[in-house]
């Protein structure tokens, strides 16, 4: 199953997409929704953020090649993103004119289907709807000189997600790309995440609920690249699809 969040003719909906068309769907993918005869071409339809999250978790720190001389963390390193900085596919990153670096980082996005608490890891796939791309864009300076990370990760467009939520992919092992103007900066697979989902999904239940539309950035492989001003960035992850977003300087 592939679910868009998309605009046509002035009003949001959802839509089952299917081949390079979406049929409307009755209401939300997180309620009960019937497949409507409503279709639209993906070419007529402006497709958006995948969902508005009530709140963004993100890992860090959560591939062996991202670690470089740090040693790894013995539990999920997490923190937040504000939904603010959501942004959807083909919008533009705005790189603030003050930060000296800013970088892509690809990730594999998980969406929480219901309301859940202290779920074990044994059940906690069956609290997802689906997975997405996301890419966490990163004030490099921001980062190491702030005391949190609220700017450098959070700052407005920093959290672009999308295109699509699929369902029907192997979250355990699937690659995650970045490219930079086509030049691949990023290529790795998720079975070398240090924390697997459902690891993740249980240990952050255990302290806070989860709800439905709520994301988990799952953290970010090797060397990220750096966007500048012109740039186009796309974050891939097979079986999903490619999120692209131009930069542009503040």
């Amino acid at each position: 199953m592939k679910i868009a969040r998309y605009l046509a003719h002035g009003q949001i909906s959802y839509g089952l997409v299917d081949g390079d068309s979406v049929k409307e769907l009755s209401a939300s993918p997180f309620e009960d929704y019937t497949v409507t005869d409503h279709t639209h071409k993906l070419s007529e339809v402006k497709l958006l953020a995948p969902c508005i999250p009530p709140k963004i978790l993100a890992i860090g720190l959560n591939y062996s090649s991202h670690l470089h001389d740090r040693p790894g963390p013995t539990e999920p390193m997490v923190f937040f993103k504000t939904t603010i900085s959501v942004i959807g596919p083909d919008d533009t990153i705005i790189r603030p004119k003050d930060t000296t670096r800013l970088d892509a980082e690809c990730e594999l996005v998980v969406i929480i289907k219901d309301k859940c608490r202290n779920v074990s890891k044994e059940d906690a796939m069956s609290h997802v709807l689906g997975y997405t791309c996301g890419n966490d864009v990163s004030a490099r300076d921001w980062q190491r000189e702030d005391r949190n990370w609220w700017r450098a990760k959070s700052s407005d467009t920093f959290s672009p997600a999308g295109p699509y939520i699929v369902d029907d992919i192997d979250p355990s092992n699937v690659r995650v790309m970045t490219r930079i103007n086509g030049n691949e900066v990023q290529n790795e697979s998720t079975s070398y995440l240090i924390f697997d989902i459902p690891t993740l999904i249980s240990y952050c239940s255990k302290f806070m609920t989860l709800e439905p539309g709520d994301m988990i950035y799952t953290g970010t492989p090797g060397e990220p690249g750096e966007m500048k001003d012109g740039d186009v960035c796309e974050v891939e992850i097979e079986g999903i699809g490619i999120l692209r977003n131009p930069i542009k300087v503040e």
